[in-house]
């Protein structure tokens, strides 16, 4: 599982905002590599909310999921 924290970089108050995080279970991202897939994935969830999508940053973290209840215990 790929935990995506989405940000953007406002350069009118100088600061970067958190606008998200998005998960994706998928393991197969069809031959993108995990900041490709995740930035694509981003510009289309956040497009409509920013004024310019270049600045959107996306920041990949893969998570291990190791209980059957749900509970993450590792990452990397």
């Amino acid at each position: 599982m790929i935990v995506y924290k989405v940000f953007y970089k406002d350069c009118y108050r100088k600061k970067i905002v958190l606008l998200g995080t998005l998960i994706e279970r998928r393991k197969d991202l069809r031959g993108m590599s995990h900041q490709e897939s995740g930035s694509k994935w981003a510009k289309f969830v956040f497009g409509d909310k920013v004024n310019d999508i270049k600045r959107i940053i996306v920041v990949p973290k893969e998570v291990k999921q190791t209980d059957n209840n749900g509970m993450i215990f590792s990452n990397n």
